[in-house]
């Protein structure tokens, strides 16, 4: 039977105290709409459709292609987002999956088993629930006797004796379509918010005589609603976990789980080493017998095999075999290094090339660059690649040797097999087996001191 999805995201967000759409606010480096889109895709559901508010434009911009956005133009209740679907879906065949943009941790796998559990059973509606050691601010989940769903009620609407309802709702639930589209005109918006409730179509249905029913998740975190900067850090924390556990069963080492930041998007090979307090962002690759010590950073790069990264950070950059970064250097956007390359300590390097061997090793900067196989770069050498208006490229051959201070005034080349004198600033092509020395002459005036 055919499963689609609304995703309701057109809550303004106030408790997060942002300008910021709530739904693009960020959980380990995905916008939580985005976490939710993936995963109801990857639970095999291709059918999406999000409702957005008066932020559309900036909640569009991130959606994929193939995802359909309706806007909510007046904030009236989570009822009233999902009939603004109406004119494309109310009519249609099998059954609706309603998610909310701001719940981040529910699974693929207990979307697929909310599914599977709805078929089965055969019933008008099925509540994702959760028993919650606190359900303060969730929706209680009232049953009959026979263990099918009476009714949703608010935190505003329970009694007393209702407060001791351990099984909440997060407002994830599904239906068969068209009853989900003639029970949305009988909600009446007849509450303290005057909002239309989306939960009050359960009782509703079962009002009248259908069946809904609840399926109770194991893990109570996955409905969770991100809607303050307490919950959102909250959700991160908790996602964070299961990434490095994931990391850990896959046999990466992490010292210090609680202290190290990975992004979902993320891939580590078996046998590397994390230290703690690292950040590992976005579409980052780490091979294996990798180690990244403490206090880095590594955004959207590639660290191959057995590569050392010390106290550094690295940005949309490439990192070969056996090379080693650090202490305290920083490869941006364009570094690419091959490998059993030397990165030492305080080196910059941007959008070079250090070809196999090549060596860098203290207090440089390598900019708009290639620097040939084995060769070295002394302390304090510099590419001068910008002349105010535009960038120009430093080319240096194979076994060459610079010089410590050494200047390199780009456009400029230096062959292979040859070497510039410490303090030189170069100017000139170098042709290769050659010395280059270019500095004054130095004068020494005896006896000035008593003068």
């Amino acid at each position: 039977m055919q499963t689609r999805v609304i995703i309701v995201a057109a809550g303004v967000g106030k408790r997060m105290n942002s300008k910021k759409p709530k739904v693009l606010h960020e959980v380990c480096g995905i916008p939580m709409i985005t976490r939710v889109i993936n995963t109801v895709k990857t639970a095999g559901i291709s059918d999406i459709h999000v409702v957005s508010g008066s932020d559309q434009d900036a909640v569009a911009e991130i959606l994929p292609e193939d995802v359909k956005i309706t806007v909510q133009k007046e904030q009236l209740g989570t009822a009233h987002a999902v009939k603004q679907t109406a004119p494309e879906l109310e009519g249609a065949e099998g059954n609706t999956l309603i998610i909310f943009g701001d719940t981040p941790l529910i699974s693929p796998e207990t979307v697929k088993n909310l599914i599977a559990d709805h078929e089965k059973t055969g019933l008008k509606a099925t509540v994702l629930s959760a028993y919650a050691d606190d359900p303060t601010n969730y929706g209680r989940v009232l049953r009959k006797e026979n263990g099918t769903v009476k009714e949703i009620l608010e935190e505003t609407e329970i009694t007393l004796e209702q407060e001791e309802i351990k099984e909440v709702s997060a407002g994830a639930a599904i239906f068969n379509n068209r009853e989900l589209f003639k029970v949305l005109d009988k909600i009446s918006n007849d509450n303290p918010e005057q909002e239309y409730y989306l939960s009050d179509a359960i009782g509703l249905l079962s009002s009248k005589g259908a069946r809904v029913g609840a399926f109770v998740t194991a893990d109570k975190n996955e409905i969770i609603n991100v809607d303050n900067r307490l919950l959102l850090a909250r959700a991160s924390e908790l996602l964070r976990q299961r990434i490095n556990e994931r990391h850990l069963k896959q046999g990466v080492t992490i010292i210090d789980p609680s202290n190290t930041y990975i992004d979902e998007s993320v891939r580590i090979g078996m046998d590397t080493i994390i230290y703690p307090n690292t950040v590992i962002k976005g579409d980052t690759v780490i091979g294996e017998n990798a180690i990244i010590s403490a206090n880095c950073e590594i955004s959207n790069s590639v660290i191959g095999d057995k590569a050392e990264i010390k106290h550094s950070v690295v940005t949309d950059a490439e990192v070969g075999s056996g090379t080693t970064v650090g202490p305290y250097a920083q490869l941006r956007p364009g570094a690419k290094l091959g490998e059993a390359v030397k990165i030492g300590n305080f080196v910059e390097v941007k959008k070079s090339e250090l070809k196999n061997g090549a060596k860098v090793s203290h207090l440089s900067y390598i900019g708009d660059a290639e620097i040939g196989e084995r060769t070295n770069i002394g302390c304090g050498a510099i590419t001068v690649n910008y002349d105010g208006v535009n960038k120009f490229k430093t080319t240096i051959g194979a076994d060459a040797f610079i010089g410590c201070n050494t200047n390199l005034v780009a456009p400029v080349t230096v062959g292979s097999r040859s070497i510039t004198a410490a303090g030189s600033t170069i100017t000139d092509d170098v042709p290769d087996d050659s010395l280059a020395i270019a500095r004054n002459k130095q004068t020494t005036k005896e006896g000035y001191y008593k003068k």
